[in-house]
């Protein structure tokens, strides 16, 4: 496992004022939206040379590789960084659920009404 982000990678991020990527999980092959979580330099390091997604708890203030204590790990398929720098995409294959809720994705509940005067 390495820490170190590779210096091109790390100069395309543009990072929250704290250090931080929204980095934000797809299952791989149906395009399901999974999570947000958060990731710096290492975090995203650690993703890249281990295949596990490894996030930055920011309530926490520490790390954690998604599964290690829920046994729902996402195993990394490929990890994309959008055309600004400023949000990674992490393709994975989900073991069980993906929200700390035990929900398969954390998009499954509070659908939003759509409404407004050009909704009618």
């Amino acid at each position: 496992m390495t820490d170190q982000l590779a210096p091109d990678v790390a100069a395309r991020l543009k990072r929250t004022s704290d250090g931080l990527v929204p980095a934000v999980a797809q299952q791989h092959d149906t395009g399901e939206v999974l999570m947000l979580g958060w990731m710096d330099d290492t975090a995203l390091a650690r993703t890249l040379s281990t295949g596990r997604a490894t996030y930055w708890s920011r309530s926490r203030g520490e790390y954690w590789v998604k599964g290690d204590t829920s046994g729902h790990v996402q195993h990394v398929v490929e990890v994309r960084l959008d055309c600004d720098g400023d949000t990674i995409l992490v393709k994975v294959d989900q073991v069980g659920a993906a929200c700390h809720t035990g929900e398969h994705t954390c998009f499954d509940a509070d659908l939003l009404p759509l409404g407004g005067p050009e909704r009618g």
